[in-house]
């Protein structure tokens, strides 16, 4: 019984990181069709993300199995409930990216020199994202080494606080653009909010390894800090 709840564990953590490396390939594709300002890459950065729900609830199930028929103790316990909130991230995380990939199809051959500076400089908030989605698969993986649970942590928070730094900086111009112009222009809103919903993936990313380190060592993440 114990070796048949191990294996289930297994498969949990098996099924989670499928759906990581399938949002890291949309990220990879999705800031290469931006470098490009290829709008017919758009539609490959978006193939990655299709069928993450139904992969979404075979974990949510599986994980509901494990709980009611092997009812596991101490820290089995704590990952199995930690992986069902985790799946909700998992989600949320997919929602940002097909909102983001939609959104920022504006950027074509006929996107204004001015804008597409913009939409560049933002492109160090993806591959920030992308980092830390490797940093969170191998979180996942490892199952044993406390240290580098910690280690691997605290990477994902540094990712996170590039990118605020990032969109920070953004914002600032933009808006110090629109009052030397004295107009409000729509389409750097727009572009602000476009960059936020890729902004918010790397925080769900956070809230994910805050997850994996209470499951696995029982502590939170600021706690290492």
């Amino acid at each position: 019984m114990l070796v048949e709840n191990r294996e289930k564990i297994k498969e949990v953590r098996e099924k989670t990181v499928e759906i990581l490396e399938n949002l890291q390939i949309s990220q990879k594709l999705v800031l290469q069709a931006l470098e490009e300002c290829d709008e017919k890459s758009y539609a490959q950065a978006k193939a990655p993300l299709k069928g993450i729900a139904q992969k979404v609830d075979e974990i949510d199930q599986l994980v509901i199995v494990i709980l009611a028929r092997y009812a596991p103790e101490a820290r089995d316990l704590r990952e199995m409930v930690a992986f069902l909130k985790i799946t909700d991230s998992l989600l949320r995380i997919a929602t940002n990216e097909k909102n983001y990939i939609k959104n920022m199809e504006i950027c074509n051959p006929e996107t204004a020199a001015e804008v597409k500076e913009v939409i560049d400089t933002s492109l160090s908030i993806n591959k920030c994202t992308i980092k830390a989605l490797k940093y969170t698969i191998e979180m996942i993986d490892e199952t044993q080494d406390r240290e580098r649970l910690k280690e691997l942590a605290n990477k994902i928070m540094v990712e996170a606080s590039k990118t605020d730094d990032v969109y920070s900086m953004i914002e600032k111009d933009l808006l110090q653009k629109m009052n030397k112009d004295h107009i409000l222009r729509e389409e750097y809103i727009n572009l602000m909010k476009y960059i936020r919903k890729n902004l918010k993936i790397i925080g769900r990313l956070e809230d994910i390894a805050e997850r994996v380190i209470f499951a696995r060592i029982g502590e939170a993440v600021s706690a290492q800090r």
